[in-house]
């Protein structure tokens, strides 16, 4: 088929979005290709459509194991066939997906950067004869960037052991240093391929207000502005503040955090996303992956770290193409606290070796030993068994994983897994005497091959669907299995790993590269310049503000943010001057009104326009404030 009959047979579109065709081209060409597309952009239709019209499977690189799992759920749901490999499963299953993978008829095999050096997946890659390599998130590669993961220095020893393949590199946000570094780092060919969708999104209004009272601002934004939105919050606690006061309010609001169980998270998204909640309050562990269309407001509830995450999560409104808004809150000092949150989160030498030291002992691995070791591990625990400052021990422990010291997930993943340990005769019998169950056993039995002879992991959703039954039945059916010694079930569970990736150091063997560590940090500030520049400029078009800062220079402004509506003609022409001033005394004759009140009635003439008015009338004496700020029409006002 050709790449747009793949469009339509499985993605239902009749048509590509900008770029998309283009890049496509260039990978059927064998040429290596970076595709830089904003949120939103369809990063994933660029590798999948040339990966289906070529033979051999498509490697996928990938940082999330959340957004991985999502990704083969849905090309499953269409028909296309897809394994993952992350590093929260066993030896074993690692082993049998790599089987299918090399010998089964798949098309896509997602990896986590951290499984491409093992002894048994460089087993298996001759096997699987990948005819193209993905980078998803590709700006973890460059050490310079906002979100760098050592184990993407990685990927580059792939190409050595498979030359011919061509590699597409995706991202939505990256500055042309980490471009450069890109390209640089995954040793793309002289031939190589860039395309970058222009950062400007002409159907988002961006805005920064700083009000009196963020809470009321949130929910005068909420009623302002109908349909789906997101709210975003630093703290977990703030999620479930915010998601209650909104329900108080009447608007319909719950909140999503990391901390939460998956199948609660899986719910909470899955309302959301079908619009039986209308508003989600969620920290930053919300949205990768979603791709909702008709969300009309984005707003942060705090100051973002980095002009990156901001447009990304901002991003995440108006994929439908029609307008919609990105709101951010700024509190008094809050831009001051960016700056000072820079020192813990880039702690000093000495106590990132106090911490490695203390996570070795806590882990009871002796020096000279630990290499490919992986550890459940509790941070609480280890912060208060060894008394240090939980925040502090969090970036130390980040710091280890830049210096490619070890791995750490704050979310483990570990899929729900079943085995029979019953022979074939004893589960007939069973079967004669517990009819009920008979489909669940036939539906495991034709699902996953093996299931006799190892742990399979199993998806309940896709076995539910097979067996015509739902979800919840499934997981109580495979409990009374369980319970009965028919099978042995281990659920879904998520918990955050260590991963040792280089023996224990010796003390006095102990080194990080500092240079690096001080560059990395140079450049936080520079980051954190960028966003609190965005923040407090009032004169420049903010779409533009951000398209400059990743190197889109050649744009007009966007026209619709807060500083370009605000500086649409300072001045108001005469007539419209008038029109509004005779509306404001209207209204003020028959009742006393905040500002606020009035410029509802007034919509949609501008804040600014009501505003400029109202000063005005207040200089000429012609209405009159209260203390509680309530505008009143003074006695004989009359205009001129």
């Amino acid at each position: 088929m050709t790449a747009s009959e793949i469009l339509k047979q499985y993605w239902g579109h009749e048509q590509f979005r900008p770029l998309q065709e283009d890049i496509i081209h260039a990978v059927l060409e064998k040429k290596d290709t970076l595709a830089l597309l904003p949120t939103g952009g369809g990063k994933s239709i660029c590798f999948q459509v040339p990966a289906l019209m070529n033979e051999g499977i498509c490697l996928v690189i990938s940082p999330l194991i959340a957004l991985m799992k999502d990704q083969v759920e849905t090309l499953k749901k269409k028909g296309i066939n897809a394994l993952s490999v992350h590093s929260g499963m066993s030896f074993t299953e690692v082993k049998q997906t790599l089987q299918n993978a090399s010998f089964g008829n798949y098309k896509f095999l997602y990896v986590s950067p951290e499984r491409l050096e093992t002894k048994l997946f460089l087993e298996y890659l001759p096997a699987l004869k990948p005819s193209l390599i993905a980078v998803d998130e590709a700006h973890c590669i460059s050490q310079w960037g906002y979100d760098f993961r050592p184990s993407y220095m990685r990927i580059a020893n792939l190409r050595e052991e498979l030359p011919g393949v061509p590699v597409i590199a995706l991202t939505a946000s990256a500055t042309p240093g980490v471009q450069e570094d890109i390209c640089k780092n995954l040793l793309f060919k002289k031939d190589s391929a860039v395309f970058r969708q222009s950062f400007i999104r002409p159907n988002l209004s961006y805005s920064v207000f700083q009000p009196a009272s963020k809470e009321k601002k949130l929910t005068d934004i909420l009623r302002n502005v109908p349909g789906s939105a997101i709210v975003y919050c630093r703290s977990r606690k703030q999620t479930m503040k915010l998601s209650e006061l909104l329900r108080l309010q009447k608007i319909s609001a719950d909140f999503y955090h990391a901390g939460l169980p998956a199948e609660q998270r899986t719910a909470k998204q899955d309302a959301w996303i079908n619009s039986k909640v209308r508003v989600i309050v969620c920290t930053n562990a919300f949205g990768m992956g979603i791709d909702k269309p008709d969300v009309r407001a984005v707003v942060h509830y705090e100051a973002p770290d980095c002009p990156e995450n901001y447009y990304q999560e901002a991003g995440r409104a108006g994929r439908d193409g029609k307008r919609a808004y990105a709101v951010l809150l700024l509190s008094k000092n809050e831009t001051e606290d960016l700056f000072s949150k820079i020192d813990i989160r880039y702690p000093e030498p000495d106590k990132i070796k106090e911490v490695y030291t203390a996570l070795m002992n806590f882990l009871q691995v002796a020096a000279g030993t630990g290499e490919g070791l992986s550890f459940p591990f509790d941070i609480a625990l280890f912060s208060q068994h060894f008394k240090l400052n939980i925040t502090e021990a969090v970036y130390a422990i980040g710091a280890l994983a830049q210096e490619g010291l070890i791995s750490y997930t704050e979310m483990m993943l570990k899929q729900s897994t079943a085995e029979f340990c019953v022979n074939k005769n004893d589960l007939a019998e069973f079967e004669t005497q517990h009819p009920g169950l008979e489909p669940l056993i036939k539906g495991l039995l034709r699902s996953y091959e093996g299931i006799f002879d190892f742990p399979c992991t199993i998806y309940e959703g896709l076995l539910a669907k097979f067996i015509c039954s739902n979800t919840s039945e499934v997981i109580e059916g495979l409990k009374k299995l369980h319970a009965y010694h028919i099978i042995k079930y281990k659920p879904a569970s998520e918990k955050p790993e260590i991963l040792l990736l280089r023996n224990r150091m010796y003390n006095d063997d102990f080194k990080i590269d500092n240079k690096a560590s001080a560059l990395r940090k140079a450049e936080a500030v520079k980051r954190t310049d960028a966003i609190v520049n965005y923040i407090s400029d009032h004169a420049n078009c903010r779409n533009r503000m951000i398209a400059v800062y990743f190197g889109d220079k050649n744009v007009k402004d966007c026209g619709i943010c807060d500083n370009c509506i605000n500086n649409k003609g300072a001045e108001l022409p005469a007539a419209e001057f008038r029109k509004v001033s005779e509306e404001i005394m209207k209204f003020l004759a028959s009742e006393s009104l905040t500002a606020t009140q009035l410029m509802q009635k007034l919509r949609p003439t501008r804040q600014r326009s009501v505003l400029q008015v109202i000063r005005f009338l207040l200089s000429e004496e012609l209405i009159s404030t209260a203390e509680n700020n309530v505008l009143t029409l003074k006695e004989n006002g009359k205009l001129p």
